[in-house]
């Protein structure tokens, strides 16, 4: 089988296009959850634990001669800073996408179809036996 025929069988399965709606569906809703911690989880965060600013948690590591204090103009200024704040943003971020996604394969497995039992049916009984069996059954009376 050439490559090309491999690559078009597995491009046309239904995983790999699963895969793919899947993949332009999180990035989306990447984007809602980026705002959903940015906007608003993260400043009700900062405000709980006394109006800090999660995106400008920073440690400068270079030479800052100017006393920049922004991690904006740090940046610009090419000052190297340890920008912890963004990280601790961006691990929330997971975990809210991770439980969500987690929610709803947990929903969609609820939702799908319980597949039917197999039931394996018994084998015929062979001739000779019902004829004892009736036999029996005919004495028996």
């Amino acid at each position: 089988m050439s490559m090309m025929q491999e690559f078009r069988e597995f491009a046309v399965k239904g995983n790999a296009v699963d895969l793919a709606v899947g993949v332009i569906i999180g990035g989306a809703f990447g984007k809602i959850v980026d705002s959903i911690v940015g906007d608003l989880i993260m400043p009700l965060v900062g405000k709980v634990v006394g109006n800090l600013d999660f995106s400008n948690l920073f440690v400068v590591l270079g030479d800052n001669p100017n006393n920049l204090s922004t991690l904006a103009d740090l940046k610009k200024a090419g000052i190297a800073v340890f920008a912890y704040g963004s990280f601790l943003t961006i691990l929330v971020n997971f975990v809210i996408l991770a439980f969500i996604i987690f929610l709803m394969v947990k929903q969609m497995n609820r939702l799908r179809k319980p597949e039917a039992p197999v039931v394996e049916e018994a084998p015929a009984t062979p001739e000779d036996i019902v004829l004892l069996r009736e036999i029996r059954d005919s004495l028996q009376k």
